[in-house]
């Protein structure tokens, strides 16, 4: 195996050094974090070993520990590249703190003498919860134009161009409408769009520019708008504003930000899934049902949770539900406080999502170490196995934030 140390955005070599040992190893194995944004990096590195002929494996590990015994059960002649952080000593780490791992990602395929989708890269960036094009991505926009891959255009993002699936459906908006076809086919009924007469007549494509822009400020009032909405929502629901559209006739999904819907979705409800979709295999309505059964679960949840308000940090309890995403919903759409904790209906594991001054990872770490339990993070988002009384963690968690 590769030998640098845990963490890093890679391991402590240079993108040179890590295209090195990859492209000499007679075998990889990715190992990503269950984000949106690490199972894109981990397809784009995919698919450059695919084209080199370099035999690979991709696989999602939930939580550090995970990660870490996945490298340690590897092949001593394999070389591990974990998408992600761990505690192995004996792997490559691609781990970025200043630029998602996508984009890491692409510029590590060029160190191998390859070209990366830069739209599949965007798309990873755009699930870390960036802007496309902001920072180190403002040239894989300019790559995806360039190619005639990309173009914007006014409305609301998602992964499909019938607008009344997308407002039921997509996870980056939660409103009176979402998880409600009959509400969304009626609020767009009043903006003009003809939802009745057939399948396409309320595609996103075929929606004229002033209707596209009707429905986008609609969504925006709605999420914003309600009684209990944080004036955070007013920035959250940005993100699923004016999308980047996909132009090729093959691409899988209608938007950048559609895309990065579906594989945060899947990251971690269906990782399976999530890699051969990012590895570019022809798994679409598979996708498509993972990423509505998802998004029907958690908009259930976010709408019916009773919310335990602490000084810092709403407790969500007994959620049926994927616990990132719900976490994610009620801090952007819901919560006074700016720390959210999502617990599950056995008490066995937490989802944190945070504003990301609050470094969720470091909080987790902390918690763990006097708790038990495994644990990933990010700045703004992380997931915990609890090993103690639920209670116990949240006083601990309390005391840590």
């Amino acid at each position: 195996m590769s030998q640098s140390g845990p963490g890093g955005t890679d391991g402590g070599l240079d993108a040179a050094s890590v295209a090195a040992e990859i492209a000499d190893a007679p075998f990889v194995r990715v190992i990503a974090r269950a984000s949106g944004d690490a199972v894109a990096a981990a397809g784009l590195l995919g698919r450059v070993l695919a084209s080199q002929g370099t035999p690979f494996q991709v696989s999602v590990g939930r939580t550090i520990e995970d990660r870490t015994r996945r490298v340690a059960e590897a092949d001593d002649s394999s070389t591990a590249v974990v998408v992600g952080s761990s505690q192995a000593t004996d792997a490559v780490h691609l781990d970025p703190d200043d630029e998602p791992a996508s984009v890491a990602a692409w510029r590590l395929a060029g160190e191998l003498g390859a070209t990366a989708d830069s739209v599949l890269a965007l798309v990873g960036v755009a699930a870390a919860g960036v802007t496309p094009g902001a920072g180190s991505s403002a040239r894989l926009v300019e790559s995806a134009e360039a190619g005639g891959r990309l173009d914007r255009r006014p409305g609301v993002a998602g992964p499909v161009d019938d607008v009344v699936d997308v407002l039921v459906h997509s996870t980056l908006v939660h409103a009176s409408f979402s998880g409600d076809e009959a509400s969304a086919r009626s609020a767009l009924s009043t903006l003009g769009v003809d939802v009745d007469a057939d399948v396409d007549a309320s595609a996103s494509a075929d929606l004229s520019d002033d209707v596209q822009r009707r429905v986008a400020s609609f969504v925006a009032v709605a999420t914003t708008g309600a009684s209990d909405a944080p004036a955070r929502a007013g920035e959250a629901v940005e993100r699923a504003l004016r999308p980047y559209v996909l132009t090729d006739s093959d691409a899988p999904f209608a938007t950048v930000v559609g895309y990065a819907d579906v594989l945060s979705a899947l990251a971690s409800s269906a990782p399976g899934t999530g890699v051969a979709v990012a590895l570019g295999h022809d798994v679409r309505d598979g996708a498509l049902a993972a990423w509505r059964e998802h998004s029907l679960a958690v908009h259930d949840a976010v709408a019916s949770c009773e919310r335990s308000r602490h000084d810092g940090v709403v407790v969500v309890r007994d959620v049926d539900a994927p616990l990132s995403t719900t976490a994610r919903l009620v801090r952007d759409y819901r919560s006074p406080e700016p720390v959210v904790a999502a617990v599950d209906t056995d008490g066995d594991a937490v989802a944190l999502a945070a504003t990301p001054e609050f470094d969720v990872e470091d909080v987790l770490a902390r918690v763990t170490t006097q708790t038990g339990g495994e644990y990933d993070g990010t700045a703004d988002a992380g997931y915990a196995t609890i090993d103690c009384d639920t209670d116990q963690f949240v006083t601990t968690l309390r005391e840590e934030l």
